[in-house]
């Protein structure tokens, strides 16, 4: 576990990889997005996208359990409290090998929680040629390991 007082701005975090399967991205679309483009081939190819892509919900389901199995463990658990930007700048496809990487940009003791504060994250998921397919800033709150002094009982 990381506490509030152990995360430092510029501080990463990289996750290990998992590939992404045709199968996966249907069957998250058929329960989820079931958007044609995410479903059959022949759709695909003549969408937007020019081929079968994961939905973004996917690609973000799937960036946070990379999240999750890394070694990015705030005191208290992965909890947003407050997106800031989730941009998808290029489609996950079949075969895709993603990462997540972890960017702490602020750390902030809260003032009307004592023992909690906030980091605000950036992570970005790449696949296997190092192009973001996924970028999220996110401020999360993360348990202190001390209790503010001027707290009070």
């Amino acid at each position: 576990m990381i506490y509030l007082e152990e995360f430092i701005p510029g501080q990463k975090f990289i996750s290990g990889t998992r590939r992404v399967e045709a199968a996966g991205i249907k069957d998250f679309a058929t329960q989820f997005d079931p958007q044609p483009f995410h479903l059959e081939e022949d759709a695909a190819r003549a969408s937007f996208f020019g081929g079968l892509a994961a939905s973004g919900w996917h690609t973000a389901a799937l960036s946070m359990r990379l999240l999750v199995e890394s070694d990015f463990r705030p005191a208290g658990g992965i909890i947003g409290t407050r997106a800031e930007e989730l941009k998808w700048p290029r489609p996950v496809r079949p075969g895709d090998e993603l990462r997540v990487e972890a960017e702490v940009l602020e750390v902030r003791p809260s003032s009307s929680r004592p023992g909690q504060g906030f980091i605000k994250c950036r992570t970005t998921t790449l696949n296997q040629n190092d192009e973001p397919v996924q970028i999220l800033v996110m401020n999360l709150l993360v348990q202190a390991r001390r209790v503010a002094r001027n707290a009070s009982p």
